[in-house]
């Protein structure tokens, strides 16, 4: 029953994953629009600043989701450290912890410095497009961050419950 349960619950996440792609793709679409429009618009260097910033926004969106995923991972295996747990091993999820919270930190002060960028882009974009276009760029934005978030979050989910089948399948003679 178990097994059957997180089968299931496996299907749904499959079915929601394709419908997300298929929310991606149309972002996609949009976003191919919306840079045909600025290549009519905007000055080739202006046009490049924004190449750029959409381009990093991926980027430094999932590398912040990775950092978070792996350091909430360490983080578990810390909790679970008791007194049978071998010294090398809390010594090296502590190193672990560490590590990933630096860079973690580093991966945010880059999206601080990525929202400093939008703000400029939105700037050069504002000389360019008109106020409900600034809008649809702006909805374009957080809508796209938005899927990559929860693209991540299905492939996290989607991955435990794989892991959970497979350990209970290996269970059972």
């Amino acid at each position: 029953e178990l097994m059957a349960g997180l089968r299931s619950r496996l299907q749904v996440l499959w079915e929601e994953q394709e419908l997300l792609l298929l929310e991606a793709r149309e972002c996609s679409l949009w976003g191919e629009e919306l840079e045909a429009r600025l290549r009519g618009l905007c000055q080739p260097s202006e046009l490049e600043r924004y190449l750029a910033f959409i381009g990093d926004l991926e980027k430094v969106v999932n590398l912040l989701l990775c950092l978070s995923s792996r350091l909430a991972r360490v983080q578990n295996a810390i909790s679970r450290v008791d007194g049978s747990t071998e010294p090398e091993e809390k010594q090296s999820l502590n190193e672990r912890h560490k590590l990933l919270s630096r860079q973690r930190e580093d991966a945010k002060d880059l999206k601080e410095n990525l929202d400093r960028r939008e703000r400029v882009v939105s700037g050069i974009l504002a000389k360019y497009l008109t106020e409900q276009q600034l809008q649809d760029y702006q909805h374009f934005i957080q809508v796209k961050t938005s899927l990559l978030i929860e693209q991540k979050d299905l492939e996290e989910q989607i991955k435990l419950f794989e892991e959970q089948l497979e350990n209970l399948e290996q269970s059972i003679p």
